[in-house]
């Protein structure tokens, strides 16, 4: 219906009504100006002083010409000055568009073209390729400012938070549903998305996260995975600054560098991939640190293999653990396994958290009963916005008025979410369909082994193999032959691995994910080599 009120008492009644992601940085400082916010190096910075930051780089962006709906793209490791830009950016309204560091020239050039940046800043170690990637995108005349370093044709962000300035909040009408971050997906098999979230979508996850995830004030979290990534960025640092708990930025998951922080500032949250937990299980440090004071295990990215789920149980007996399963387009978020359901239901994603509706379809869009594999889909305000300036993917993911994820699962009799695979990551042998995570469970149990991916590579005659990449223990030596005997143990042939390849690593991403498309195209010659 028509407001019944003046333009002018309608704006009146936005501000007052006004609930955006850059409003929480401001409530939390005024209502604890003085507790510890953030800790990055040798800074340690209260929330009085975290947001008059805020403030003082938001003026300095507004200066440089940067306005409500503006593109930001962010090239950084984790930093101070990353966390500043994150609310900077959101309390003027422009759209921060974070870009993975790992990627090359051309693959950054795409995202600034595609998202139509206005700016990019770039820590000083990454100015050269920015350079580039700035080039290659036609994008001459954009601001450019430079954490760290000394380069001059850059401007210094660190000035423009540090130095001298307005320390008043921007006065912009951020509405609930405007876009504040441009998050570009990886892409695998074709260019990357852009999925628009707002601060609707961001705030109701975040009230997800806090509930399900029993977090509050009183945490203390280090945070050591990229904040380019929402998963670190959206169900942890961002619900810290909510909460106004204190946040211990690492620049990056380093097994030593984050056992020692969690000692040092006596930590008592922890997020990371199970890549992640695994490394800092095997770290010969692990048993010596004093780890007593943490008491909240977070993971996800992918599924915890059962048995490092057990040796967490314990190791760290003291700790609970959750599981959060969801997707950028999910701001990130969908479903949770909570402590008390870790070892009954292992290996599960959980139930849908609080603002979420989670349900298996058919190819049809169809419920599909307990115990029938369909694709996962959602219906919650965490959803993205939708695809930027993709009308024909976002038409598609919505399609029937719920959000398609592309994951394969299945619901128990207890409404419990498992992940059966990607649709891409499912393995089709001779007619018959192998979930990858099936697999890589049973691998996990043969004593020697530390991880393993499986994958599929093409045969002649099975079109697919079943191939395990494991890497095992140090100092265990494993045999093909040993590997495959014990799946036929557990698995049926057809499930069983064709192929095992051993290795020192596997690739991973800054997500700490396993990236199944680098081994597929590694070993994608191996059903010739192997005969």
């Amino acid at each position: 219906m028509p407001s019944p009120f003046s333009a002018e008492t309608g704006e009146a009644i936005q501000r007052a009504r006004q609930h955006s992601v850059g409003d929480l940085l401001r409530r939390t400082a005024l209502r604890h100006p003085d507790k510890l916010a953030v800790v990055a190096g040798e800074r340690r910075v209260g929330y009085a002083e975290f947001d008059a930051a805020v403030n003082r780089c938001a003026h300095r962006l507004a200066a440089r010409g940067l306005a409500k709906g503006d593109r930001l793209a962010l090239l950084s490791h984790n930093s101070w000055p990353y966390a500043v830009l994150v609310f900077a950016t959101a309390k003027l309204g422009v759209v921060l568009v974070p870009v993975n560091f790992m990627l090359g020239a051309d693959e950054i050039a795409f995202i600034l073209g595609h998202a139509g940046a206005s700016g990019l800043i770039a820590e000083d170690a990454l100015l050269t390729v920015a350079r580039e990637a700035l080039d290659r995108a036609g994008l001459g005349d954009v601001v450019r400012g430079r954490i760290g370093g000394t380069a001059e044709d850059w401007d210094d962000v660190d000035a423009w938070i540090d130095g001298p300035g307005d320390e008043s909040a921007p006065d912009v009408l951020v509405a609930d549903d405007d876009p504040l971050r441009l998050m570009y997906t990886s892409g695998t098999e074709s260019r990357p998305k852009g999925v628009m979230l707002s601060s609707r979508s961001l705030i109701a996850q975040y009230t997800s996260c806090a509930i399900d995830g029993s977090m509050s004030g009183d945490d203390v979290e280090v945070h050591s995975l990229p904040l380019y990534h929402c998963a670190q960025l959206d169900c942890f640092f961002s619900v810290d600054v909510y909460l106004g708990a204190t946040s211990v930025i690492l620049p990056g998951p380093d097994p030593a560098a984050l056992l020692a922080a969690v000692e040092r500032e006596r930590a008592t949250k922890l997020f990371a991939p199970p890549t992640v937990w695994i490394s800092l299980l095997r770290h010969e440090a692990f048993g010596t640190t004093d780890l007593s004071s943490l008491r909240k295990g977070y993971y996800g990215a992918s599924p915890m293999p059962v048995e490092v789920l057990r040796e967490l149980a314990r190791r760290l007996p003291d700790v609970e653990f959750w599981n959060f399963y969801g997707q950028t387009e999910m701001a990130p978020l969908a479903t949770i396994l909570r402590p008390h359901d870790q070892l009954p239901k292992a290996g599960s994603a959980g139930r849908a958290s609080l603002n979420v509706e989670t349900r298996i379809v058919d190819s049809q869009g169809r419920p599909v009963p307990p115990g029938e594999v369909g694709e996962i889909v959602h219906r919650s305000p965490h959803t993205t916005l939708g695809y930027y300036e993709d009308e024909a993917k976002t038409a598609a993911a919505f399609d029937g008025g719920w959000f398609h994820s592309g994951d394969l699962g299945v619901l128990d009799e207890d409404g419990y979410l498992s992940v059966v695979d990607r649709k891409k990551d499912m393995i089709k042998t001779g007619g018959e369909n192998v979930a990858s995570r099936e697999v890589e469970e049973v691998l996990y149990q043969l004593d020697g082994v530390a991880e393993v991916a499986v994958f599929g590579v093409a045969h002649p005659h099975w079109i697919e193999a079943v191939t395990a990449a494991v890497v095992p223990l140090p100092g265990v030596t494993l045999t093909p032959e040993a590997v495959i005997a014990h799946a036929r143990t557990r698995l049926a042939g057809y499930k069983c691995p064709k192929y095992v390849v051993f290795t020192d690593a596997l690739p991973k991403n800054p997500s700490g994910k396993i990236v199944k498309r680098e081994l597929r195209t590694r070993h994608a010659g191996l059903a010739e080599t192997a005969g």
